[in-house]
């Protein structure tokens, strides 16, 4: 009977667990890559989906049918053994009626969760009533092995389960008696070039100084795009110089006629990659170890968030594994050599290096003169969400679950992401006054990009086609800088460039010859013909964007339209100097316990201040945040959803926080500007 149970619990667990965990992740390689996971962590993960749960579920029941049999005899006992097995049966067909229901039917919340239950019950009814029912499922119970040899086979993860190793055209050749200067490439993410624009349509040097400096001293291609919104397809796309073509792992074994493999000959290689494994193991065998980013801890814990939100009946989105993508700070890597903390008896944020992403420190430091050629490779999460850095560097949290689309959250994210920017900038500078210092700026190829941009557009906030059909002027173009070698000049270059342009340039640049075909072009053979640009949603299905958006772009035209700060003549202001009203009733501010003990050495902030108000505050109420009686942000409460009548406010002046204990209030701004408290 025992061994019956659990075939029929494995079944049920294949559909309701292992299938959709394998589905999603199987389709996201770069979930793997991304976390360092090599093929025994996966292995592992798939094991963990496919074998724990079913023997926990009946194991569990198993001792309790054990006991029952023990304290209330044989009879008694098997009954309980026998009930506690169907109702886990019928709550595990609840849980699949609930992922069947949300992909049919536009039902959530309540509603769905009871009709989920009910056909729990019906399920669990005709498994007691009808034998055949039984061995449907234990004939099922192959499933979760059919699902397991797809994901291991035929899943586009498979390239890192069995990477295997392919030959490419092999490494490129010399051009002639050509010299090869030191090559500097840091790649960004997620970067629209519009981000970095003021209303004039030029590089806001004020917010952005270190952008604006690297602009003056180098050739900006204004016209580059990205040819694709997934980094999986975008990035190989610029460093094999070909368009997207099949749905691939961004693995050497996929792609093994890249960058990496073609500067191989007179270079060596120094590369930092996040989600992308395209240096073979035997041109770059330092790459970082899983351990760096939680290996396997850290999958479990994504998994389970993401098997939350598939079984949830509410309507929480579909979770992209790039959620998990944040790049670790140099402390929690481990690394026994970060800086000590500041020293400086007034209270400072200033200690970069102990916030900065550990790869970054790790590239700066191979920033210095070579012996033979190097090629000093950087794919950086930056500006890419989640966005948590404000322009010092300090970190803040934010909730999961937090939108980034609709009324008031748009802005938010916006904010965010502009602040994140200045963020990326003072890295860039760091970057730069490395160069400076070893003295290799004159004599290095210099090369800054990013591999696609994001919508702010209200309704189309992402990456999605409806971005890019809306927004294309957010979504596809990017910035791009190149700094030739001796170059101090800065000059402007128009022309029509694609991002599979860019591998053939610096090969051309760098005196190395390309031994594949490309679908780029070099910029120092030939200018692309004017016309529409090619974006690939999906591998081998180009679209057509209209070449007339770079106008809009370059007139300050293509940033996205979003209301004006609220009330900004409150921010700064002390509470004490306003007008107070009466109470306004009550505020949860959910994050208030952060406020209770700052560190401040601890590199941490709790910049962001999210909560929630009572239903019969209006959708659009002003709400004014004061960090120790002083006004930091205002935000409006935004329209109902799952997770209530919410509200997030960004307070980016790190002046108003003091170490040890905080204070942090919330108030109702009437239309006269009162301030009227809301207690908590």
């Amino acid at each position: 009977m025992e061994l019956r149970s659990l075939v029929e619990i494995v079944a049920l667990c294949g559909l309701v667990i292992t299938q959709p965990l394998l589905d999603v992740t199987g389709k996201s390689p770069d979930f793997f890559l991304f976390h360092g996971a090599g093929r025994r962590e996966i292995l592992l993960l798939v094991a963990a989906y496919t074998v724990l749960p079913p023997l926990a579920l009946w194991g569990a029941g198993a001792l309790v049918g054990l006991l029952a049999r023990r304290i209330a005899g044989p009879v008694r006992g098997r009954l309980v053994r026998t009930v506690l097995h169907t109702v886990t049966l019928g709550l595990l067909l609840a849980a699949f009626a609930v992922q069947v229901g949300k992909h049919l039917t536009p039902v959530r919340g309540a509603p769905l969760a009871a009709i989920a239950l009910a056909v729990g019950a019906a399920g669990a009814y005709a498994y007691r009533r009808w034998q055949v029912t039984g061995q449907v499922l234990r004939v099922a119970a192959v499933g979760p092995l059919v699902f397991v040899l797809l994901f291991v086979f035929a899943s586009p993860a498979s390239a890192v389960v069995l990477p295997g190793e392919r030959s490419g055209a092999g490494t490129g050749a010399s051009r002639g008696a050509a010299t090869h200067p030191p090559v500097v490439m840091l790649i960004l993410d997620e970067f629209p070039l519009a981000s970095l624009l003021d209303e004039k349509g030029v590089i806001d040097a004020r917010r952005y100084p270190n952008f604006a400096r690297l602009a003056g001293e180098s050739t900006w291609y204004r016209n580059a795009t990205g040819v694709s919104g997934y980094t999986p397809y975008a990035l190989p796309a610029m460093l094999t110089g070909r368009y997207p073509a099949e749905q691939q792992a961004p693995h050497h074994s996929r792609y093994p006629d890249n960058l990496f493999t073609a500067f191989a000959g007179p270079y060596q290689i120094r590369a930092q990659e996040s989600i992308t494994q395209l240096c073979p193991p035997k041109l770059c065998p330092d790459r970082s170890a899983g351990s760096a980013r939680g290996g396997l801890p850290t999958l479990l814990r994504e998994s389970a968030t993401l098997l939350e939100q598939i079984v949830s009946p509410s309507e929480t989105g579909q979770r992209d594994p790039e959620d998990s993508y944040r790049e670790i700070t140099r402390r929690e890597a481990g690394d026994a050599d970060e800086p000590p903390p500041p020293t400086d008896p007034q209270f400072r944020w200033g200690a970069l290096d102990e916030n900065q992403p550990a790869r970054f420190a790790d590239f700066l430091d191979t920033l210095r003169p070579t012996v033979r050629p190097t090629l000093h490779f950087l794919h950086l999460l930056l500006p890419h969400s989640p966005w948590n850095y404000l322009p010092s560097g300090i970190r803040y949290g934010s909730p999961d679950g937090m939108p980034n689309d609709g009324d008031g959250w748009v802005e938010l994210a916006y904010q965010r992401h502009l602040l994140q920017l200045e963020y990326t900038d003072r890295l860039l500078g760091e970057t730069l006054r490395r160069l400076d210092e070893t003295g290799l700026y004159d004599d290095a190829l210099v090369v800054l990009t990013a591999d696609h941009g994001v919508s702010f557009t209200p309704g189309v906030q992402g990456r999605g086609l409806g971005a890019v059909e809306r927004a294309p002027g957010e979504v596809l173009w990017v910035p791009l800088f190149v700094k030739r070698p001796g170059q101090r000049a800065g000059a402007v270059d128009d022309r029509n460039w694609e991002h599979v342009d860019l591998l053939p340039t610096v090969a051309d640049l760098a005196g190395v010859e390309v031994p594949w075909r490309t679908d780029g072009a070099s910029a120092l053979r030939t200018t692309r013909a004017p016309g529409d640009k090619h974006y690939y949603d999906q591998p081998g299905q180009p679209r057509t964007v209209p070449a007339g958006t770079f106008a809009e772009l370059v007139a300050g035209r293509a940033r996205p339209v979003l209301p004006a700060q609220p009330r900004p003549e409150l921010i700064g202001r002390a509470v004490a100097e306003l007008p107070l009203g009466p109470p306004a009733g009550r505020v949860t501010v959910q994050n208030r316990a952060e406020f209770d003990h700052i560190d401040q050495a601890g590199g941490r902030l709790p910049a962001l201040v999210y909560g929630t108000v009572p239903d019969s505050v209006r959708n659009g109420t002003l709400l004014a945040v004061a960090v120790n009686g002083r006004v930091g942000a205002v935000a409006p409460v935004v329209a109902p959803d799952p997770g209530g009548q919410r509200f997030g406010a960004l307070v980016p002046d790190e002046s108003l926080f003091v170490p040890g204990r905080n204070t942090v209030d919330v108030f109702q701004v009437t239309e006269a500007g009162q301030l009227r408290p809301l207690d908590d």
